[in-house]
């Protein structure tokens, strides 16, 4: 499948790929993110956690403080997206699980 991406896009990818650890990742998008751009993708992610824990609707936008619409596109994401949520959530289990042996 051929990328849709700009050159610059690929270079977006490419640099936060090339981050070694947590505290580069927050200066970085502390420097090129607005917070609210920060917290909307936080929320996203949240979302994300949410939706793959089973949670309905309802409690996700209590949760996380989202809409409806937030909720629908990012399960349209989960299951029809690039894969992108489903790896970094499966990551995040990874880590959670290492972190507690």
């Amino acid at each position: 499948m051929q990328s849709h991406h700009s050159p610059s896009e690929k270079r977006l990818f490419r640099a936060i790929s090339l981050l070694k650890d947590e505290k580069e990742c927050e200066a970085f998008f502390e420097d090129i993110c607005t917070i609210k751009e920060i917290m909307d993708m936080a929320q996203r992610l949240d979302t994300a956690c949410l939706l793959d824990e089973g949670l309905n609707y309802q409690t996700i936008s209590r949760k996380a403080g989202v809409s409806s619409t937030t909720i629908s596109r990012v399960a349209r994401c989960l299951n029809y997206g690039s894969g992108g949520y489903k790896t970094v959530l499966s990551l995040l289990k990874e880590k959670e699980n290492a972190d507690e042996i």
